[in-house]
């Protein structure tokens, strides 16, 4: 079966492997890709000379196209008295791992919304495609994408989002559901989440767009996957289905929360980054349970101090304060190298 997302990017299967930032790599992605699928990597934790590097060695490693992903998240507006009162939140916590706070939030992640030197590292590398979080970047920046030949992807968690999306004249339409590990596409964080299942999602925007959708969220295996295209998607992409594969940077307290009962409890969070994302309900979401919204500092501050603890912790022998991030299908995940696990998906679809 060839769908649109085949076509464009010479692909022998309608798969995308999700790029999450910290756990994909460039082995992951390129073990992905030249199995038949699409292998992504993600920069959107990394500077441009860091994404440099990253970028040169999956294409080292495979012949085959990759997605290199970038976050849009809007520039951040500091707020002192926020900061330190969310500091102060912690302190204690940091001490009981024989820590101090950091003095300060820091913005420990770039936004590609007007950084020119990163968007002079995609045309020079030209990956195959470019997908984009959080939002869209300017139309000057798509335009330059698209007249190097790079295919692009825009993640929407909403019918209105995917509209931004088309009318942007981006290529392909990430459907996002709630059931996805990781963090929510979310353009604007003031607006109410509907919480789109990827089932409803998928449909509700092949109803406002022609622009062909990827659906993500909730598959874990080639039933999903046949589902999905049945409904009319271009493509499905997994995340979660690939974090236990050796190739990925996944750490070992990370592999073995995803191998327990655990993996059945995963919640909807904003105190570990600044924005919603749903993890393994650890540690770190019980302790912030409770923690009002607007108290809560924008992404990516509030991150730089989340993977702080999550380090002082995890010295002290607690790793429940990592971004485990997961999807609802948790407990569906399977421990296979990469390219094993894509034609173990591509042969269940099939059977279907």
């Amino acid at each position: 079966m060839k769908t649109t997302l085949c076509t464009r990017l010479n692909l022998q299967y309608p798969l995308v492997q999700a790029p999450m930032a910290g756990v994909s790599t460039p082995e992951l992605a390129a073990a992905v890709s030249n199995a038949g699928a699409l292998g992504s990597i993600s920069v959107g934790a990394s500077t441009p000379e860091q994404a440099e590097v990253m970028i040169g060695k999956t294409q080292a490693l495979t012949a085959g196209p990759i997605n290199v992903n970038v976050f849009c998240h809007p520039p951040v507006q500091r707020d002192a008295a926020l900061e330190q009162a969310w500091i102060q939140r912690f302190a204690p916590l940091f001490r009981q791992y024989g820590a101090e706070p950091p003095a300060e939030l820091s913005e420990i992640y770039q936004t590609f919304q007007d950084n020119a030197r990163m968007l002079e590292v995609l045309l020079t590398l030209r990956p195959a495609a470019v997908s984009f979080h959080f939002g869209i970047p300017s139309a000057a920046f798509i335009a330059r994408l698209k007249a190097h030949g790079i295919v692009t992807f825009a993640s929407a968690t909403t019918p209105e989002e995917a509209s931004w999306i088309a009318a942007s004249q981006i290529d392909f339409i990430v459907a996002q559901g709630i059931e996805a590990g990781g963090h929510r596409g979310q353009f604007n964080l003031q607006d109410d989440d509907r919480r789109l299942t990827t089932f409803t999602l998928l449909q509700a925007i092949r109803r406002v767009t022609d622009v062909p959708v990827i659906a993500a969220g909730g598959i874990m295996d080639g039933a999903g996957m046949a589902a999905m295209l049945k409904l009319g998607a271009a493509g499905v992409q997994m995340g979660t289905a690939f974090i236990l594969c050796p190739e990925s940077a996944a750490n070992q307290a990370y592999r073995r929360s995803l191998q327990s009962p655990q993996a059945a409890d995963t919640v909807m969070v904003s105190a570990i980054s600044g924005r919603p994302a749903r993890c393994i309900n650890n540690a770190f979401c019980r302790f912030t349970r409770d923690v009002a919204q607007d108290s809560i500092p924008p992404y990516p501050l509030t991150y730089a101090l989340g993977k702080a603890l999550a380090a002082a912790a995890a010295a002290q022998g607690e790793p429940g304060f990592g971004a485990q991030w997961a999807g609802q299908g948790a407990t569906l995940a399977r421990e296979m190298p990469a390219a094993q696990l894509v034609q173990t998906l591509v042969a269940e679809w099939q059977a279907g």
